[in-house]
């Protein structure tokens, strides 16, 4: 039996970590009771995730690989925080990208009893305090946010007699964003862009006058956009000291989530926020930046050590999410990466039993495709794996119609990703309000005459809004709807399971607050979604379809940073699948086409019969391996350190080391390597060995900066090896003799027939 990595248990014990279903906010048949004391949040956490859980002073930056319970981790350091008094709810603010993003964590926080706590986007977080201080600040009343920026493009560019069709407006709508979030006045925008490297949709000079007078309408008719809520915050809180440290006064502590997509404006709000404190902790992952397009970029986390030296750093790489073989893959797409995010990138260690292969197909047509997919997800239907539990991911968003109607066509129900949040859709809010009168009334409802308990009383007010208990056929609006109101009828059937004695009122409270904290329940189908719309989500079984060069890498991706950008979004895609992962092309668009297309490069040397034709990556960089890397000491106060009793130097330049990595390698990071490749190479042949042998991680064994200065420092005695960072008394008893047999170019013997 395999041991369990670092004195861990082989498998998560509680499968609602991270195997609840697609996330915990739009997938939950439980309702956990909340932890009764501080130490019970901690339980169940991986010496890592609980390193972040406590590390609750001084600057933190969590790197976290895709599936390995980043929000876990940080949700538990909050609710740790706050129920071992250290942190007060209302003094914490968590800021994340999206809406469902900050419901999840929410739901999370109110699970884990720490309720009162803020959790936002940007946006939202900004607009409430733009909203509380304009009267102040400015006078009057909030401007109007416009809710179509598209037609204020439209207006600006027939007052400047520019002729744009529809997708030359969005496309400038962009560039108008772009600008905004990067803090680019109109009269920059041109230089800007150049340097930026942007493919303007237009003549640069043009876009900068569209812009211009796009501010100008604005200003004419009294209403603000989506990015003057940001841009409008930071100007206050730059020149109003007053109402800033009012504002930081209300908000002592914060936590950012997906942090490689913050842009610079939301970083110089974030810095105005925080003010000349350090009580700031940061999770992210540059191996997922995808979002670059809109003004993202990952420098802020990678940077985030060197704008603060005191930092303690956590690298979660443990993937609880997906099987061996899936990580297998995801790790293989990064390994031919380039560029500063992969220098940087994460390699994940599936905690996970082994699964299938990823399957490869091909087909002759896009047709062929979409139907082949929709007959394999017919088939694992009927083999027992729930619709909700299959995702198909594509590229764009134009590619979901094929696959609609072939889903359709064999009788498998679906549901549309990146569409209306469910609590906003109609025909929700009218099933809600029935319920809440059938709670309030019942009694004399002749609908629940016969409806014994929860569900079967739920069932009966749906049907009094028309909902059968067979879905209708066919796909579109009327599918939809049906699916939102079957969500709620499951959601009665596992509320009454956890709680036999609750009533309708009960029901309509606990959708109260799901719907406070965007906390939807899951729709019963096979979720279709973009690439981008999918981040942040889990499924069993994720079909990759379309994967093809032209849509993967999309054909307008030219520059290297635009083709690398791209694989991440694949990697994006990958790491999606918990267990079976099936990926696929057409080799042309329409039945009789040409079949010229060629699977995407990024399959190359991963997919059977391939062979590498991009330059592989190397190495994972210097942020690759896991575990806890402590700041320089006396930095954050209430963590113990071990004093040191020189200060560590660089060997090459003498300037004074404070990172941990720098400090194993005895040089700076930038400082020449007269590094041995071959020997780090057979070191880390080695290391792979022995943690498979012993059930551990590789960086149990060593971690990478210890074999890099092992590699560097060439050792030929115990002692010379003791003298290296990382290498222990216990390490050097156990290792040093191969290391140092290894280091001479000896070979060692196979012992494998001993284990």
């Amino acid at each position: 039996m395999r041991a369990p990595p670092c004195g861990q248990p082989a498998h998560p014990s509680p499968p609602t970590w991270q195997h609840g279903g697609v996330t915990a906010a739009t997938h939950s048949t439980l309702f956990p009771q909340a932890p009764d004391t501080a130490d019970a949040v901690l339980e169940g956490l991986d010496p890592e995730q609980r390193e972040v859980a406590t590390a609750l002073h001084g600057p933190v930056c969590v790197l976290a690989g895709a599936g390995t319970g980043k929000t876990r981790a940080i949700t538990h350091r909050i609710a740790y925080g706050v129920r071992a008094g250290i942190l007060q709810p209302s003094s914490v603010l968590a800021v994340t990208f999206t809406n469902r993003a900050a419901g999840e964590m929410r739901g999370r926080l109110r699970q884990l009893g720490a309720s009162g706590v803020q959790a936002r986007t940007f946006h939202s977080a900004a607009l409430r305090q733009l909203q509380y201080f304009w009267p102040k600040a400015v006078g009057g009343s909030l401007p109007r946010i416009v809710d179509r920026k598209i037609q204020l493009v439209a207006d600006a560019a027939a007052a400047c007699r520019v002729r744009l069709d529809r997708g030359e407006l969005r496309d400038v709508t962009t560039e108008i964003e772009w600008s905004k979030v990067t803090q680019t006045v109109p009269s920059d925008y041109a230089a800007a862009a150049a340097k930026a490297g942007r493919e303007a949709p237009r003549d640069r000079a043009e876009i900068a006058q569209l812009y211009a007078a796009y501010e100008d309408l604005k200003r004419d008719r009294s209403v603000i956009d989506f990015e003057d809520v940001l841009l409008l915050t930071v100007a206050i809180l730059q020149d109003q000291h007053d109402i800033a440290e009012a504002v930081r006064a209300q908000y002592q502590h914060f936590v950012v989530d997906e942090y490689q997509d913050v842009s610079p404006l939301q970083q110089r709000l974030l810095e105005l926020w925080l003010g000349e404190r350090d009580s700031l902790c940061v999770v992210g992952d540059a191996s997922q930046t995808i979002y670059s397009f809109t003004g993202a970029t990952p420098d802020h986390l990678l940077d985030f050590r060197t704008r603060h030296p005191g930092a303690t750093v956590v690298k979660l790489v443990r993937d609880y999410r997906s099987t061996p073989q899936v990580v297998h893959l995801a790790n293989g797409l990064l390994a031919q990466a380039r560029g500063r995010a992969a220098d940087h990138r994460l390699e994940l260690i599936s905690q996970r039993t082994a699964g299938p292969e990823p399957g490869y197909t091909e087909y002759t047509d896009e047709p062929a495709e979409a139907e082949g997919a929709a007959r394999r997800i017919r088939d694992l239907i009927a083999s027992g794996i729930p619709a909700s539990e299959i995702a198909i991911l594509f590229r764009t968003n134009s590619q979901s119609e094929i696959y609609e109607q072939a889903l359709a066509d064999v009788a498998v129900p679906y549901q549309l990703r990146g569409a209306e949040r469910f609590f906003d859709r109609p025909e929700v809010k009218r099933a809600i309000h029935a319920l809440r009168g059938a709670a309030r009334f019942g009694g004399n409802d002749s609908l629940l005459d016969d409806a014994p308990d929860l569900p079967s009383q739920v069932r009966a007010v749906l049907s009094g809004d028309g909902w059968t208990h067979q879905p209708p056929a066919g796909s579109g609006a009327v599918r939809e709807r049906w699916e939102s109101l079957a969500a709620l009828a499951h959601l009665a059937q596992d509320f009454a399971a956890a709680k036999p004695d609750a009533t309708l009122g009960d029901l309509v409270a606990e959708l109260d607050e799901r719907a406070g904290a965007q906390h939807a329940p899951t729709v019963q189908g096979v979720t279709l979604a973009s690439l981008h719309s999918a981040k942040g989500l889990e499924w069993d079984v994720v079909f990759l379809v379309g994967v093809a060069e032209g849509m993967m890498p999309i054909t307008y991706a030219k520059t290297d940073e635009q083709i690398e950008e791209e694989r991440r979004l694949l990697y994006v895609g990958v790491t999606r699948a918990r267990e079976h992962l099936s990926v696929s092309w057409a080799l042309s668009r329409s039945p009789g086409g040409r079949p010229n297309r060629r699977p995407s490069r990024f399959l190359d040397g991963l997919r059977p019969g391939s062979v590498t034709t991009a330059n592989r990556g190397g190495t994972a960089g210097p942020l690759g391996s896991g575990g806890i890397e402590r700041g320089a000491p006396g930095s954050a106060p209430g963590v113990t350190r071990r004093a040191n009793r020189t200060p560590a130097r660089c060997r090459v330049c003498g300037r004074t080391l404070n990172d941990a990595g720098e400090m194993k390698l005895m040089r700076c990071e930038d400082c020449p390597s007269d590094m041995d490749e071959g020997l780090y190479e057979r070191l880390r042949d080695w290391r792979a060995v022995q943690a498979q042998r012993s059930g551990q991680p590789d960086f149990c064994v060593f971690t990478d900066k210890t074999l890099m200065a092992i590699a560097e420092a060439v050792p030929s005695t115990p002692v010379e090896l003791s003298r290296i960072p990382g290498v222990r008394a216990r390490k050097l008893n156990r290792y040093g003799a191969d290391v140092l047999a290894i280091c001479a170019g000896q070979e060692l013997e196979d012992d494998a027939d001993e284990d």
